[in-house]
């Protein structure tokens, strides 16, 4: 006998797995944007949140390489 848990179990990473996809690739394919767009109009919550948190990862991300090149800026400038 199956449980209900262990016939969801496999098929959920391979949802999880194409839902990033779509978003990560929504800016480059028109069939991902649609499917983002189906996925905001039947979960838009959960899409905003994705969407703020794409925000705040890119300003970290941002911030991170700004900390770095002025770094190897004062780096470069006391060896030179």
């Amino acid at each position: 006998m199956v449980s209900p848990i262990g016939g969801v179990l496999p098929i959920l990473p391979g949802l999880v797995f194409f839902a990033l996809g779509l978003f990560l690739l929504r800016h480059q394919y028109l069939w991902a944007h649609r499917g983002l767009a189906w996925a905001d109009s039947r979960w838009p919550a959960t899409v905003a949140k994705v969407e703020v948190l794409e925000t705040r990862m890119i300003l970290r991300a941002e911030r991170s390489w700004q900390g770095l090149r002025d770094r190897s800026r004062r780096l470069f400038r006391r060896a030179g």
